[in-house]
C-alpha cells in the first residue's frame, strides 16, 4: 500500500396436520437423515415451494427453488417484492459426533438485517457465517461445527427488506473443520502517532495503550514495514526493535515487511534506498542480504524473533528498480532468493512470504508467480493485497486466492484489505477513498459496512480449500489523523487520507469493527 496525496413470523405448521395421511410419515423420517438431502436443489426442478428435503419456517412464499444453479441447473432463493424473514433447514439425525464443514455457493444482493447460514442444535454453541455481497459471481463459504448429540440443523435464513435476495446452491456437509489462524493488522503507523501525541481509547472511552485494546478485540498477529533510512527517523530498524518487544509482550505473532526503501514500496515505486543508489546487481544482492539479516538478527536477539517476513512489499513489478524489475527475472529472482537466505539464516522456521497488490487478478498472480517459480525463486507463503474498490469483486478475489493455493501449493493470506467507516476526513487532506461511488456495491461507509467487509473477507480466506487459508491482516488499523504524522516521511506537513479507513474512530476510540479479529 502506498498512499498518495488527495421486515413478523408466521405460525410453524404442526409436521402433522389434521387429518394428513399416514402414507406421508416416512417422508418425515427420510428428513431426518444422517446425510445431507438435495444439497443442489435438483430434485424439484422450477418453483418448488419447499425442496425436497427442506423445511422452511417463517414468511415460507419467500423460499423457493428456480433455475440458475452453481453447478446444477437450479438453486434456492429467497425474495419477496415486501419485507420478509423465512428459514429454509434440513434436520439431520444419527450423526457420528465429531467436527463437521458445511459448505455452500451463495449470492446476495445485500441490504438484508441479515443473511447467514447456520449450524445449530448440534449440541454446542451455534456456527453461522453471513453471505457475502455478490450479485453476480458465485462465492463458497464455508461453516464448521462440533457435533456432541449425534445431530444437526442446517439453517439459511433471511431478514430482508423489500427486493433483498440471496441465491444457495451445491450445500455439502462433510467431516472436517475450518478457520483462520492469522487475525492480524499492519500498525506500522503507531509509533510516530504516539511521538506526535496521538491518543487511543477503549470503546467505553478510557484512554489506553492502542495494542492491549486491538489485543482485547482478537488481534494476534502484528505487520510491522521497515524502511531503510526513512527521512522522519520513523519505520526504521530501531522503531521496528522497540514495537516488536510491545507485540510479543501482548503475546502476538509478528510480520516484518521488507520495503527495501527509504519510502513506501509498492507497485508503482520501488526506489532503491539511498545508501545504495550507485551500487551494482552484486552489491545490491549483498545489500539486501545484510540489510534483512541485521534487521532479524537484532530481534532475535533481544528475544522477539519474526514469524514471517515479507521480503519485498506489493512487488508487482518487482523491487529495487531498475535492476530488480520483472524486465529481468533473473536478476530479481536472485535478490529475492538474497533475502531469502538471510531471513533463514537467522531463524529456519520463519516464514518468507511474496506480496503482490493483484487480490482479484488471477491472471497476473499466475504470470508473476509462474515466472518466479520458473527462475528459481524461493517462498512459503503467498501473501495478496485486497482492496474492493481497486482490486475487483469478491467471487474474482476467491478466485485468485484459491488458483494461488493450489497452483502453488502455498498457504495464501492478505497481507492487506482496509476497509471505510466514513467519507469526510479529520484533518486537510482529503481522503483516498471519500465518495459513494467508489465504495464496493453492498458495503455502506459506516461502522456496520467495514465491519462486514472484514468478515467477509475473512470468510472467504477461511473457504480456501486444503486448510491453506492463513487469515488476513487490515492494513493500518492506528493511523488517526493526528498533526505531524501525514503520509510523506519527508514532508511533517502532510495529511493523512486514511483516518476513515483506521479501526479507532474520529473520537479516538476502538470502532467495534475491531469485532473481526474474532473471527473464526
Amino acid at each position: 500500500m502506498k498512499f498518495h496525496p488527495r421486515r413478523t413470523i408466521t405460525a410453524l405448521l404442526p409436521p402433522l396436520a389434521a387429518g394428513l395421511a399416514l402414507t406421508a410419515l416416512p417422508a418425515q423420517t427420510a428428513q431426518a437423515a444422517s446425510t445431507l438431502t438435495n444439497g443442489g436443489f435438483e430434485s424439484d426442478g422450477t418453483g418448488a415451494a419447499v425442496p425436497a428435503g427442506w423445511s422452511e419456517y417463517g414468511d415460507t412464499g419467500a423460499s423457493y427453488t428456480e433455475a440458475g444453479g452453481h453447478a446444477g441447473s437450479h438453486r434456492l432463493s429467497h425474495y419477496s417484492a415486501s419485507a420478509y424473514k423465512v428459514e429454509t433447514y434440513q434436520y439431520l439425525s444419527g450423526l457420528a459426533n465429531g467436527n463437521y464443514k458445511l459448505t455452500a455457493w451463495v449470492r446476495s444482493s445485500g441490504g438484508q438485517k441479515a443473511a447467514y447460514i447456520a449450524l445449530k442444535n448440534c449440541g454446542g454453541s451455534e456456527q453461522r457465517t453471513d453471505l457475502p455481497v455478490s450479485s453476480s459471481g458465485w462465492i463458497r463459504i464455508v461453516t464448521p461445527v462440533n457435533v456432541t448429540n449425534n445431530q444437526c440443523t442446517i439453517s439459511i435464513n433471511s431478514d430482508a427488506n423489500a427486493g433483498n435476495w440471496i441465491n444457495v446452491d451445491d450445500l455439502t456437509f462433510t467431516a472436517g473443520t475450518t478457520g483462520t489462524s492469522i487475525h492480524g493488522a499492519d500498525i506500522s503507523s503507531l509509533a510516530k502517532s504516539e511521538a506526535k501525541g496521538g491518543v487511543y481509547r477503549t470503546g467505553s472511552g478510557s484512554a489506553g495503550d492502542a495494542l492491549p485494546i486491538l489485543k482485547s478485540y482478537g488481534m494476534n498477529y502484528a505487520r510491522l514495514k521497515v524502511w531503510v533510512n526513512p527521512a522522519d527517523g520513523f519505520n526504521d530498524k530501531a522503531h521496528v526493535l522497540a514495537m516488536a518487544k510491545r507485540v510479543k509482550a501482548q503475546g502476538m505473532k509478528l510480520l516484518v515487511d521488507f520495503h527495501y526503501s527509504d519510502t513506501w514500496a509498492d507497485p508503482g515505486a520501488q526506489k532503491k534506498p539511498a545508501a545504495w543508489a550507485g551500487h551494482t546487481y552484486s552489491q545490491l544482492k549483498t545489500d539486501v542480504y545484510n540489510h534483512t539479516y541485521d534487521v532479524l538478527n537484532a530481534l532475535k536477539a533481544q528475544g522477539t524473533t519474526a514469524d514471517m517476513v515479507q521480503v519485498g512489499n506489493e512487488i508487482n513489478g518487482g523491487m529495487l528498480w531498475t535492476e530488480g524489475s520483472t524486465d529481468n527475472w533473473t536478476q530479481l529472482a536472485g535478490l529475492i532468493n538474497s533475502g531469502y537466505s538471510a531471513v533463514k539464516a537467522v531463524n529456519p522456521s520463519t516464514s518468507v512470504a511474496l506480496h503482490l497488490a493483484k487480490g482479484g487478478d488471477k491472471t497476473g498472480t499466475e504470470w508473476w508467480f509462474d515466472n518466479a517459480v520458473a527462475n528459481g525463486v524461493k517462498f512459503d507463503v503467498i501473501g495478496l493485497s485486497y482492496y474492493g474498490y481497486w482490486h475487483g469483486a469478491l467471487s474474482d478475489f476467491q478466485t485468485t486466492l484459491d488458483d494461488a493455493a493450489a497452483r502453488y501449493g502455498k498457504p495464501v493470506f492478505v497481507a492487506e484489505t482496509a476497509y471505510p467507516f466514513r467519507l469526510d476526513s479529520d484533518d486537510a487532506l482529503t481522503n483516498q477513498i471519500d465518495t459513494t461511488g467508489e465504495l464496493v456495491t453492498g458495503y455502506p461507509a459506516t461502522v456496520a459496512g467495514q465491519t462486514k467487509w472484514l468478515n467477509d473477507v475473512a470468510s472467504i480466506v477461511e473457504a480456501v480449500p486444503d486448510g491453506r487459508g492463513l487469515g488476513v491482516f487490515y492494513w493500518e488499523a492506528t493511523w488517526t489523523a493526528v498533526p505531524g504524522n501525514g503520509w510523506d516521511p519527508a514532508d511533517a506537513g502532510s495529511g493523512n487520507g486514511w483516518e476513515n479507513q483506521a479501526l479507532f474512530g474520529y473520537d479516538d476510540k476502538a470502532l467495534s469493527s475491531m469485532t473481526w479479529f474474532s473471527h473464526r
